[in-house]
């Protein structure tokens, strides 16, 4: 597939994620100059400064004030990690996006073969840190998280974690990045059709700066995958979540009522009145009675989100019809046509 961009926008854009950083940047930043300016494409470098408070603000600025190329997003504090991919995504112009680190651990010159992936029709290629060069209370949580979320979401990575990964803008351009989603952009992606693989990438130790990670992040991103995995399944039809939780509850409290029943009519001859099962079915009743309302109100949300917006529920690819002769094709057309 060939690589093409308009007069205005590089074709690819690279976006790379700084917090407290200052040693690093500037041989990353020759480094990674040397393996783009072999691409023969157009691009842009998009520096995310996420509140650095070690001079790395400075070195960026100095970038940015030799190279044109280079472009730099300064936040006023530190946001994290998901902030700084969203204004990646936002403040960058390129058709393709590739995502890096910038402590040094992710190798751009990876970046050539997640691009050849692309080329072959992938929307996303994730990067794989299979020899990762980490401390074990980093590599061992980062492995469960990733089987787990893996098998609730279907989206087959070994890697959610790794920021290293490509992206084509139409499948991420509506994104909207919160808490700790950012690991979460492949799910997101996967959601609208996306069509995604991924490659083992070089994963180096750190020699400048500290990690930034800590075991905190463990329950946010747990808290993350279940507010995914609900709005991939559901959210175009909340009804059926809570309606389906409702009818296990109330298929559980029919099952106590006739035990209850049971108990009622046969030796030892417990009373009703004091068999706590009775008060569990009964309040399971009403939990399933308090979901369905839920499920209504829910519904009402979806739909008012998707009308009042006029935001589709389906996404487009492309879309081929016949070219009735005399009429021509416009460059600024929004649909793909292919004439037949």
């Amino acid at each position: 597939m060939a690589r093409q961009a308009s007069a205005e926008d590089p074709y690819l854009s690279v976006v790379v994620l700084v917090y407290n950083e200052v040693d690093s940047i500037e041989p990353l930043h020759r480094e990674l100059i040397g393996v783009l300016d072999t691409l023969g494409t157009s691009f842009e470098v998009v520096y995310v400064d996420d509140g650095s408070v070690d001079g790395s603000t400075e070195r960026l600025d100095g970038l940015a004030a030799r190279d044109a190329r280079v472009r730099v997003v300064t936040f006023r504090r530190n946001f994290g990690q998901t902030a700084a991919v969203q204004a990646g995504i936002d403040h960058s112009r390129g058709e393709v996006l590739v995502l890096l680190d910038g402590d040094m651990q992710n190798d751009p010159h990876d970046i050539p073969r997640l691009l050849e992936k692309i080329d072959e029709g992938y929307d996303v290629v994730s990067g794989w840190r299979r020899d990762r060069h980490d401390s074990a209370s980093r590599v061992i949580p980062s492995r469960i998280a990733n089987w787990v979320i893996a098998r609730v979401t279907g989206v087959r990575l070994s890697d959610f974690g790794c920021t290293f990964k490509a992206y084509r803008r139409e499948v991420i351009d509506g994104v909207r990045l919160y808490g700790e989603m950012h690991r979460f952009i492949p799910v997101y992606s996967a959601m609208i059709g996306a069509r995604i693989t991924e490659i083992v990438v070089n994963h180096r130790p750190r020699t400048y700066g500290r990690s930034k990670y800590s075991l905190s992040r463990t329950s946010r991103v747990a808290l993350d995958l279940i507010t995914v995995k609900l709005l991939g399944s559901y959210s175009t039809k909340p009804m059926y979540f809570f309606g389906f939780t409702a009818f296990a509850l109330w298929a559980v409290a029919a099952v106590l009522a006739v035990v209850v029943i049971a108990q009622k009519v046969l030796p030892p001859y417990v009373y009703a009145h004091d068999n706590p099962l009775l008060l569990v079915s009964v309040v399971l009743v009403i939990v399933g009675v308090q979901c369905i309302l839920m499920g209504l109100l829910a519904e009402l949300s979806i739909r008012t989100y998707h009308e009042s917006q006029h935001k589709p529920t389906y996404v487009v690819r492309e879309v081929i019809e016949r070219i009735p002769q005399g009429h021509a094709v416009t460059d600024g057309s929004k649909a793909a046509v292919r004439a037949r």
